[in-house]
């Protein structure tokens, strides 16, 4: 073992015993602190018995036994503890020195420390690692942001350690200043979300009502994960309606039905609707956990409140093709929307996202990985400058050719009374996008007509702000204008 590690890291949970172990299979010596001791100990003289990895049992020792510049990662949890531990390695560590977060950090704390921990002469990088336990072991994505100066000093290790794409690119590269790297994690967890959303609203179109099995959902699933929704979602779907109880019924059907949440997709929504981009699809998959959480009242409701009874009459192998255009269509849309986001903010913030490249970091270790992924980069190397997923002519041929069946499925939906609102806002933002004229119009008269909110006209340029006295009690007196 050498004198001095080249990282050392903060916080043996899963995630951060799993880079911890990732690292040294990589070539890395990592020093290891964690608040408890008893976890070094065990750490020590466990999993990481024989391995390159140092045990420290103070933050100076940890220091201490890093080369220089230092780089300490904190793999703990978001909020106070970071800010704290923070301050306690600030006065131990010497100017170039590089602090480095990897939790699910919300974007703006990252915008908040990076400039602090600049301002004591030291670096800064929040980063998003996404992929679970098994993705800490084998491989993450990873996104990096925060002082430019530090990428080049933990680019070897951090390339080493993320994912591999089929050509041997890295899953990982520098995102941006500050919370660039944050924001875009945040931004794929917030797609997870809608992900899972849309593939539960597949399964309870088959279960209630096509009537199936788990093991024809799992044949299903199986078979779309050979197709053009090959992913791990699916993927993981796919063994989770295989895999049996004790009594050999299937486990998915006995888990309760209440969905939690840790925030990133909250956080992803309330950043859309700051920014003023119509996130629809990501806001409608937090409200749907949200609607999951009330058990007690929804069972309560399901004794008063009634609805059509689910019967199928049609082709269910067409059905099944339908759902599978359906899911793929408003995935395609998810997407839309979260790179729309993540352009809004890049202007807001002055960022030089590279989207081909954030998708090329998805492709591989993280929780949102598919094949789709791949179409997503072919699209931003053609065209960096696309307004819009849709635009692109690969996606907009897939939306085409799935149209009509996603239109039936949620037709087919909404008249057996089985909520999809994932799909359906994902279709009403479509053909919502699609529109040449909405009726908002109509409801700039009604601003206009009870608070002077002003409006433009169709036969006047941009930028000219008209009132109009609706009633004849008003006066001339406008009030502000407003933002689009």
């Amino acid at each position: 073992m050498k004198a001095l590690s080249d990282i050392g890291l903060i916080g043996l949970a899963v995630m951060g015993e799993n880079l911890v172990l990732n690292m040294e299979s990589k070539g890395f010596q990592v020093s290891v602190y964690n608040r408890s001791t008893e976890k070094v100990d065990n750490f020590i003289n466990g999993r990481a018995k024989g391995k390159n990895i140092k045990g420290t049992r103070t933050l100076e020792e940890l220091v201490q036994s890093l080369e220089r510049p230092r780089k300490v990662m904190l793999m703990i949890k978001a909020g106070s503890a970071v800010d704290a531990s923070i301050e306690s390695l600030i006065p131990l560590l010497e100017p170039g020195d590089i602090i480095i977060d990897g939790g699910n950090t919300h974007f703006p704390d990252t915008d908040r420390r990076t400039e602090y921990v600049e301002s004591k002469g030291l670096l800064y990088i929040g980063t998003g690692v996404s992929g679970g336990e098994e993705g800490a072991l084998l491989g993450p994505s990873i996104m990096p942001g925060g002082s430019p100066k530090a990428w080049p000093l933990v680019k070897p290790i951090f390339q080493s350690i993320s994912a591999k794409v089929e050509d041997g690119t890295p899953c990982c590269d520098w995102v941006g200043e500050n919370g660039a790297g944050h924001f875009v994690k945040m931004v794929h967890n917030g797609i997870e979300y809608g992900d899972m959303q849309l593939i539960n609203e597949a399964y309870h179109l088959m279960k209630d009502l096509l009537g199936m099995s788990a093991d024809e959902m799992h044949d299903v699933f199986k078979e779309w994960n050979e197709g053009p929704l090959d992913s791990y979602l699916i993927e993981i779907t796919r063994d989770i309606l295989g895999y049996k109880d004790e009594d050999g019924e299937p486990l998915v059907e006995k888990i309760l039905d209440t969905a939690g949440q840790k925030g990133t997709g909250k956080w992803t929504a309330v950043s859309a609707l700051d920014l003023g981009i119509p996130l629809t699809l990501i806001g409608e998959a937090v409200f749907s956990r949200c609607l999951s959480a009330i058990k007690d009242e929804r069972v309560a409701a399901s004794k008063v409140l009634s609805g059509p009874k689910p019967e199928f009459k049609g082709d269910k192998k067409q059905f099944l093709n339908d759902l599978q255009d359906a899911l793929y269509a408003s995935k395609v849309v998810s997407y839309a929307q979260g790179y729309a986001l993540m352009a809004a903010a890049a202007k807001e913030s002055g960022w030089n996202l590279n989207y081909g490249g954030i998708a090329l970091m998805w492709r591989g270790g993280c929780i949102i990985r598919s094949v789709f992924l791949g179409k997503i980069k072919d699209a931003y190397d053609a065209k960096p400058d696309l307004t819009n997923l849709l635009l692109d002519p690969f996606f907009k041929d897939v939306i085409e050719k799935a149209q009509q069946g996603w239109r039936r499925v949620i037709s087919a939906a909404i008249e057996n009374g089985i909520p999809t609102p994932a799909f359906a806002t994902a279709l009403n933002y479509f053909d919502g996008y699609r529109s040449e004229r909405l009726p908002a119009n109509l409801l700039q008269a009604q601003r206009d007509y009870f608070g002077a909110h002003t409006y433009e006209r169709l036969d006047k340029p941009r930028g000219e702000y008209f009132h109009t006295n609706w009633t004849g009690r008003g006066g001339t007196t406008a009030s502000s204008t407003y933002n689009v």
